[in-house]
């Protein structure tokens, strides 16, 4: 297997790249927008720099590589950059999908998709992968447009939809749920987390796992990937003070209305991941484990 994977500086894209290039028989090439930000740590792991919405620079490096697997990682995913810069998201995440596919079917590449929760309405869930999508975002209509050009695709592919994604990466700008929640803490700093929408938290060790998964048994079709557990950012929040042992006095419980955000988000969404367990093999961290790792690893980056 050769497996190339997009996004690669991301957070997943960096999980992806410390697993694969430890199976056996797979061959990885990490291609990512700006220079290889694991170059020291992986510096056997071929690099390619590759912006997915050129689409000269999608034709020249799919044909120049051939990859058997094409993982696609890469996204806008910030929801309220995607709402007030919506030619921006749409080239991104929509039109870079478009020359994938193409690129995929001329070189018959099994094309790997990351998508999801938020092309969901939120009004109910845990959700299966037959349920109708309805997004409230221009996020989410940006990647449920990305999902509609992969099931049109002539070659082999598969829809990897995943929740909440959350760990700790290298040189990687963005906070998620555990870290910020500590280091607030630890500062005395009051924090409103809301409690009135549902998620399924993923570790992004976890979300790697079953991508690999999926590649692996050369998957086809929608899957959910995710936490097994239901919930509501206030329970994560007081779940991490508990596991740091800090002030849960802290946390106000609110509902999302006490913010004023670009982007609407939906309410309840995460994922039934049944499907993935029996075809794929995949079994995600509790929450409490995912924490538990996750300090680990911010106390090595120290």
């Amino acid at each position: 297997m050769k497996i190339l994977i997009t996004g690669s500086n991301g957070l997943l894209g960096q999980k992806l790249v410390a697993l694969l290039q430890q199976q056996a028989g797979v061959e990885v090439v990490a291609t990512s927008r700006g220079a290889n930000k694991l170059a020291a740590l992986y510096p056997n792991v071929r690099f390619v720099t590759l912006d997915v919405a050129n689409q000269k620079q999608v034709q020249q490096v799919l044909q120049q590589e051939k990859p058997t697997h094409l993982l696609h990682t890469a996204a806008m995913t910030n929801v309220d950059e995607c709402e007030l810069q919506q030619v921006e998201c749409w080239q991104q995440n929509v039109t870079a999908v478009r020359y994938l596919v193409e690129s995929c079917e001329r070189q018959h590449i099994h094309l790997l998709h990351l998508s999801t929760d938020f092309v969901f309405s939120g009004t109910e869930g845990p959700l299966r992968e037959d349920a109708e999508p309805a997004p409230v975002n221009f996020y989410g209509q940006s990647k449920l447009a990305a999902e509609e050009l992969v099931q049109n695709c002539r070659t082999p592919w598969a829809i990897l939809r995943t929740v909440l994604v959350y760990g700790v990466a290298h040189e990687y700008g963005r906070t998620n749920i555990v870290l910020w929640v500590r280091d607030s803490l630890r500062a005395g700093k009051p924090i409103n987390v809301v409690n009135d929408q549902f998620r399924t938290p993923t570790l992004a060790e976890d979300l790697a796992q079953g991508c690999w998964l999926a590649a692996r048994h050369n998957a086809t079709g929608i899957y959910h990937l995710s936490g097994r557990e239901l919930y509501t950012p206030y329970q994560m929040a007081m779940q991490v003070a508990a596991f740091f042992g800090l002030d849960a006095a802290l946390i106000t419980s609110v509902d999302a209305s006490v913010f004023s955000q670009p982007a609407k988000r939906p309410l309840r969404t995460g994922f039934v991941i049944s499907k993935a367990e029996s075809d794929l093999g995949y079994c995600p961290r509790s929450f409490a484990e995912g924490i538990a790792l996750v300090a680990t690893q911010a106390m090595k980056m120290l």
